[in-house]
């Protein structure tokens, strides 16, 4: 087990504070080979979905932000319901969201948002675990990851849509409730579909992803030479080698040298090359620079980012916090939808915003768990029962309200959604074959999703 400390994580309402860890483990490397690999893209191609060129940039809310603060607002439900703000109307006729969000307001016809998701738990871990893999078995009392991230299954099957990029990235880092990469990591199938991470704050002047450049001393033929003389060792033990882990290997280490040998990745992780007024367009923020990082990264050829921006645990206080949190997520949606379509890539990137669960309808009085002077500060608690997902490009119809919650927001009132059904949407877009089979690590066939159902109205 290999294993490096990369600082703390904040702490969350069960009062854990946690060591974040990058860990590499050879336990269920490789389970999926390559010529069950080429078997999946042929069924894929049957059905008609090679011929996609798509990628997703998955902006994670981490902590759960509620939906009756930012997309799903109730004026007309009792105060202590309907909350601080009002909503306001955008470009979309009948579609109103939150006062806060006045720029995305003016190119609501570029998303979509799901209002009557859910999957009923308040448990950080299990909502957490359930939304990023589409599967249960993770818990506040039992944290590790039992499955594979939806991205780790998809970068699996499509590697990157460009040479030379990684195919999977997490900006700064891939992390849920403090885990990492926690249930943003690839679990039994490998470290090799871990995200690459960039660390660091993409709004720092001094900003450098590691390990791009190359070795101190080594020339490209110098490390070719090396990584060939790696090969030729690892193909004398590979006759033993009954679980594939030399397999995966050969792909991690393929990966990282593509990135240090070529030229495509560094350029496109160097945000400094970005022009200064779309960057400020974002928000010179950590929050709207690592999205504007993220769109560098799919225009480049990577076929999943992450982007995450933490702290919605709001069980008191709601209003410094959303005042502070809701204009930097309106700069950098808005600003990311618009740069999307004036570079031509509307059609072939999807986004999705959202978090582990939402928070109860019905505000409290402050003071859960908070500090002494937190109590009369009012806030929001779990709830998994009623929820959001912003969704937009990629072939996704923009403009659309789906499903609906009561008139208290406390539950869908019609076409209920869950976690599995926008995973299915998700691979409909990206064109993979949601049936494929993975051995976990008990070498049992696990299907890439859960059963759900492609939300057809916005394609």
């Amino acid at each position: 087990m290999f294993r490096i400390e990369a600082g703390t994580s904040g702490r969350y309402c069960d009062g854990l504070n946690r060591r974040s860890f990058v860990q590499l483990g050879m336990a269920g490397m490789g389970a999926l080979g390559l010529p069950q690999l080429l078997q999946a893209k042929e069924e894929s191609a049957n059905q008609g979905l090679s011929r996609k060129d798509t990628s997703v940039i998955l902006i994670w809310l981490d902590g759960g932000p509620g939906h009756m603060d930012l997309y799903d607002l109730k004026p007309e439900a009792p105060a202590e319901y309907r909350g601080i703000w009002n909503p306001i109307r955008t470009n979309v006729e009948g579609m109103e969201i939150s006062e806060l969000f006045p720029l995305q307001a003016r190119c609501a016809d570029k998303f979509s948002i799901v209002r009557s998701l859910h999957h009923d738990n308040g448990d950080h871990f299990t909502a957490g675990h359930f939304m990023l893999t589409g599967r249960g078995g993770a818990s506040g009392a039992d944290t590790p990851g039992k499955a594979p991230f939806v991205g780790s299954v998809a970068t699996k099957m499509t590697g990157p849509r460009q040479p030379g990029m990684p195919p999977y990235v997490a900006v700064p880092y891939g992390m849920s409730i403090g885990l990492r990469p926690g249930y943003f990591g690839a679990n039994y199938l490998g470290v090799a579909n871990n995200p690459f991470e960039t660390d660091g704050d993409p709004n720092n002047a001094s900003f450098k992803v590691q390990n791009i450049e190359m070795p101190g001393g080594m020339s490209l033929d110098r490390l070719e030479n090396r990584t060939a003389l790696a090969r030729q060792f690892d193909r004398l033990r590979r006759d033993v080698d009954a679980r594939g882990t030399l397999e995966a290997m050969d792909r991690f280490d393929q990966q990282a040298f593509e990135l240090v040998a070529g030229a495509s990745a560094r350029k496109a992780f160097d945000i400094s090359q970005e022009d200064p007024r779309m960057r400020d367009r974002y928000g010179r923020h950590s929050w709207g620079q690592s999205t504007l990082l993220a769109r560098r990264l799919v225009e480049a050829g990577t076929t999943f980012v992450t982007v995450h921006l933490g702290g919605w645990d709001h069980h008191w206080d709601l209003k410094s916090g959303m005042e502070r949190y809701l204009p930097m997520v309106d700069s950098l949606v808005s600003a990311l939808f618009e740069d999307l379509e004036q570079r031509g890539l509307s059609e072939k990137v999807m986004v999705m915003l959202c978090g582990e669960f939402s928070r109860t309808p019905r505000m409290n009085n402050g003071g859960n768990g908070g500090p002494p002077l937190s109590m009369g500060t009012p806030g929001r608690d779990h709830w998994g029962n009623a929820m959001f997902c912003l969704m937009g490009g990629g072939g996704i119809r923009g403009g659309q309200i789906v499903g609906s919650t009561n008139r208290l927001g406390e539950v869908p009132q019609d076409r209920p959604v869950t976690p599995p059904d926008i995973h299915h949407t998700m691979f409909r877009v990206l064109g993979i074959d949601p049936h494929v089979n993975f051995l976990n690590h008990s070498g049992r066939p696990v299907p890439a999703l859960e059963p759900g159902t492609v939300l057809e109205e916005l394609l």
